[in-house]
């Protein structure tokens, strides 16, 4: 399929500045990872891998976006609630299909912020509402059967809606309607979705979540199947300043800038694996 893979996994707003952070720590280290042939996001991700392909800014104005106040942003947290429904949901469902459907009816039944407010907060993150010439794909998981969707600039469904859909956190952000489906959070069926960086020979994973649980695999259970299907793979979680950085909730605003400057610190020590990897 291809040669070079990025994989920008889910995380919350605090996932989008490490992400950021990362990215630009690499290429301040000569490692610059953002012109892989394929970029795969999810959630937090599908911010990042939509920022990075437009084509329409580079990444040190990327990363300091992130540390410019998040006015633009809506505060939210997943409440205990909704945290118990997703242990119980995890640990009662055998495929991630059976898991997107329980978590499906947990986000068309809450009250949520509303659809049109969280559209132009997406809107506002992405640096064009256009699909890129180069192969990005976003993930997001149908409220009603549990599926995986790829969305791409092939399909008829809009950059910022495929984005907004990536990013509907079951129980706090409001599904996202496109071809007539309810759509939510890709993170849903993976915190990464590593494996459609199958058949890529070099694969570079940026997970803020790097646990699995339930039926979901972990992003290293995914990178060692991808290693055992012949890929060189390089998996980069946060480190424990990371994740003092972002702190206990990964859903508010104010924690971007902290979690974008931990990215960059942490890229240092990961720059020669990835350089080597890349070369």
């Amino acid at each position: 399929m291809g040669d070079t893979a990025l994989v920008l996994g889910a995380g919350g707003i605090t996932g989008v500045g490490w992400e950021i952070g990362m990215l630009y720590g690499l290429a301040e280290a000569d490692v610059d990872v953002t012109g892989a042939e394929l970029v795969v996001g999810s959630s937090a991700g599908s911010v990042v891998g939509a920022q990075i392909t437009s084509g329409a800014i580079g990444l040190p104005e990327l990363y300091e976006r992130q540390l410019a106040r998040a006015d633009g942003e809506i505060p939210a947290r997943l409440g205990p609630a909704t945290v118990l429904r997703f242990a119980r949901a995890a640990l009662t469902s055998r495929t991630p299909e059976e898991y997107g459907r329980k978590l499906g009816r947990v986000a068309t039944a809450a009250g949520t912020a509303e659809g049109a407010a969280r559209r132009e907060v997406i809107a506002g993150r992405l640096v064009s509402h256009e699909w890129p010439a180069r192969r990005l794909r976003i993930t997001a998981v149908a409220a009603d059967s549990g599926e995986l969707r790829i969305f791409d600039r092939d399909g008829g469904v809009g950059l910022v809606d495929a984005v907004a859909a990536s990013c509907a956190v079951p129980g706090v952000w409001p599904a996202v309607t496109a071809e007539g489906v309810q759509w939510i959070d890709g993170g849903v069926h993976s915190p990464a979705n590593a494996q459609l960086a199958a058949g890529y020979d070099r694969v570079l994973v940026l997970a803020p979540l790097s646990f699995g649980g339930g039926p979901l695999d972990s992003p290293r259970t995914q990178v060692a199947k991808l290693t055992a299907a012949g890929a060189r793979v390089e998996l980069i979680t946060p480190d424990p300043a990371a994740r003092r950085a972002f702190g206990r909730n990964s859903l508010e605003p104010a924690r971007r800038a902290p979690a974008a400057r931990a990215g960059r610190a942490q890229a240092a020590a990961h720059a020669a694996a990835v350089k080597e990897l890349w070369a």
